[in-house]
């Protein structure tokens, strides 16, 4: 497969005059052998490009298969491979910005916990073992199972890249938690949802006790739009930042909008409240500062995007805000609510429909031959959680008012 090349407007000069390599366009040092360009490590590591070169190069010259190279390459050397890899994916935009974040994440994990010199032939399974142990009194164990998995995707990359010539042994003390373990971590967690009084405080706003006074709590325009997404659509942080106005048919009572982190086809009804939430924010929205914001629903009223991927979210924030001013309790955030529509949504015992709306994709059979789901079977849904959100209570009148 060709190399694909980048720019080379900010190529680094020579170490010195003499130094064998040259600076590749893919960020790489690389030598040009029998006619064929090899490449020999990133940029910014000159020293151990040429280490690798001077390793390889009877044999290269020869036109043999350099055997045993790995003796020199160590954990820095790996995460600036693999990190490089995975940047040109982000900017070919096959790769998110989160995925990147947590790439960038797990490599520095392992270079400040195993040391950036430290040789991956000489890495151990008592050194993995440590590692999870670091791990597991810094991180619960579904942030653990995570970061396990992670690691792991980098020495994979290297043994694909042949960095290595044989698979790195974790051993078994670099195992996953057991089901058992996320079983018991999540009942300890509580459940991920809220419920349907919680949710209307949410929307509508409610009246709590601050200091012995009575004190009205309601949710900005553009949290109510967003918590109403959440349980009517199934929607996310990342769904709420970047969904576009051209998603929206507002007159018709529709949103048409690709799950961001997978590209899955997604269509949901719209409710009336959420309809009426979104003409509101609409109504009061701030023209966004850069250019390329112009099409988002969702502007703060700084006039920025609400979709920060590489920072701490800030509709994250802005939910634990209102949780807290309104005393609602648990560990839960924004992302709950999706948890919300899954749950009741399932109840209305079409779980295709359910998925559709999700974003979820099935891999089976039916899957790959369905081609369509009705609008009526996509709204049947979606009403039925509406019922349990605003009728649980047997109210409709207060229930499904919008405090404006």
């Amino acid at each position: 497969m060709p190399e694909k090349h980048l720019s080379t407007s900010t190529k680094p000069s020579k170490p010195y005059p003499t130094f064998p390599l040259f600076p590749h366009a893919t960020k790489r040092w690389a030598k040009k052998i029998r006619g064929q360009t090899l490449y020999f490590g990133p940029w910014d590591d000159p020293d151990a490009a040429l280490a690798k070169y001077l390793l390889e190069k009877d044999a290269l010259h020869a036109g043999r298969k350099p055997r045993e190279v790995s003796t020199g390459v160590t954990v820095k050397n790996l995460a600036n491979a693999f990190l490089n890899h995975k940047k040109a994916l982000q900017d070919a935009g096959e790769l998110s910005p989160r995925t990147w974040k947590n790439c960038e994440e797990a490599t520095t994990v392992l270079v400040t916990q195993l040391g950036k010199s430290r040789l991956i032939a000489d890495l151990g399974q008592d050194d993995f073992a440590k590692l999870r142990t670091w791990m597991a009194k810094k991180w619960g164990p579904v942030r653990v199972g995570d970061f396990i998995q992670r690691i792991r995707c980098v020495f994979k990359y290297a043994y694909d890249l042949e960095m290595i010539p044989t698979p790195v042994r974790f051993g078994p003390g670099f195992a996953r938690p057991t089901k058992k373990t996320l079983r018991l971590d999540k009942a300890k967690r509580g459940p991920k949802m809220f419920e349907a009084e919680e949710i209307r405080r949410m929307v509508n706003g409610a009246t709590v006790d601050a200091g012995g006074e009575s004190v009205l709590v309601q949710p900005t325009t553009s949290m109510r739009a967003m918590v109403l997404l959440g349980v009517n659509c199934g929607f996310g942080n990342s769904d709420c930042g970047t969904l576009p106005l051209s998603a929206l048919d507002l007159d018709g009572g529709w949103v048409s909008y690709h799950r961001t982190k997978t590209g899955i086809a997604r269509r949901c009804p719209l409710w009336p409240e959420t309809v009426s939430a979104l003409r509101a924010l609409l109504a009061e929205r701030k023209e966004p500062k850069d250019p390329v914001h112009t099409g988002l629903v969702f502007i703060t009223y700084k006039g920025e995007s609400w979709h920060k991927p590489e920072d701490r979210n800030p509709i994250s924030g802005e939910t634990r805000k209102l949780l807290n001013a309104l005393g609602i309790e648990g560990k839960r955030n924004f992302y709950a609510l999706r948890h919300t529509f899954e749950t009741v949504g399932g109840e209305s015992r079409d779980q295709v429909a359910v998925d559709h709306i999700m974003g979820h994709a099935r891999d089976d059979m039916a899957s790959v031959y369905r081609e369509r789901i009705s609008d009526e079977r996509l709204k049947a849904v979606t009403d039925h959680v509406r019922k349990w959100v605003f009728d649980s209570t047997g109210d409709d009148s207060d229930n499904k008012k919008l405090v404006t």
